[in-house]
């Protein structure tokens, strides 16, 4: 069946899910595509100019696909090249940001942490987001948590949750070891939410905030009335393979099944 103006979702694997389940829920008649990149993770350890080609290469899939506009599911290239990216797409793109400013507003202490990959928390552009959300003497520490979303794309927080408690427990308590005021933290991969349940294990006194809350108004003048389909595309590796992908669909009780396609060639 033909997708009436979809709306693209993608980032380099399963984190985006959780933003289709949102728009999903938000606008049951919406028709998605959703793309899982998974031939580009991680984005964590990429340069600006690796993020941008990455990012470039699956938007443009996605406006082949007909998409009416498109949501970069990830935080550190929304941080770091989404004003480039916009400049060369033909269609919409809404980004995902770190809520510097409701995790301060949320905190007693003023002391909050930013949880990205390395990529996003290592930027200049992410510091200088940063600057403009917070004042003096907030404090905020930008924490590399791309091991963490390792665990999600992995499947490690589905196949072995006891392994994975240890290690987000193991990742809070040396951030509070450094960091002891830290009352919000933000998880700030769209892979992160995945883990908020290990986080509440692992810190029960922490709020954890998940950026994805902004983005369902930023779409709302690109949304139409279709037939609710999601169509699931991915990409694959030898170590990231369709059917691990599959598999963990199924586990996350989706009723999707992801269909391959080759890595999409850049645009000239």
């Amino acid at each position: 069946m033909e997708l009436h103006h979809p709306i693209g979702i993608f980032d380099a694997g399963i984190g985006s899910y959780a933003i289709v389940e949102r728009v999903r829920l938000r606008f049951p008649s919406q028709d998605i595509v959703y793309f899982a990149d998974r031939a580009s993770f991680p984005y964590g350890t990429k340069t600006p100019k690796q993020l941008l080609q990455s990012v470039r290469v699956a938007t443009d899939f996605l406006e082949s696909q007909g998409c009416a506009a498109v949501i970069l599911a990830s935080n550190a290239p929304s941080i770091v090249v989404l004003d480039e990216l916009r400049a060369l797409a033909s269609v919409p793109v809404i980004g995902v940001f770190p809520p510097v400013r409701e995790a301060l507003d949320k905190s007693s202490t003023k002391q909050v942490a930013i949880l990205g990959v390395k990529s996003m928390v290592n930027s200049a552009a992410m510091q200088a987001y940063v600057d403009q959300h917070k004042s003096k003497p907030d404090l905020v520490v930008l924490s590399n948590a791309s091991s963490l979303v390792d665990l999600v794309e992995n499947f490690d927080f589905l196949n072995h949750p006891e392994r994975t408690q240890q290690t987000v427990t193991a990742f809070i308590d040396q951030l509070l070891a450094t960091h002891p005021s830290l009352d919000v933290m933000t998880m700030s991969s769209t892979h992160l939410p995945w883990l908020k349940s290990f986080f509440e294990i692992a810190a029960p006194q922490i709020s954890f905030l998940d950026p994805a809350d902004s983005i369902l108004t930023q779409l709302e003048p690109y949304i139409s009335d279709g037939s609710g389909i999601t169509s699931c595309l991915a990409t694959a590796t030898a170590q990231l393979s369709l059917d691990a992908f599959n598999q963990a669909l199924g586990s996350l009780g989706t009723c999707l099944t992801a269909k391959l396609v080759e890595t999409p060639l850049p645009r000239a």
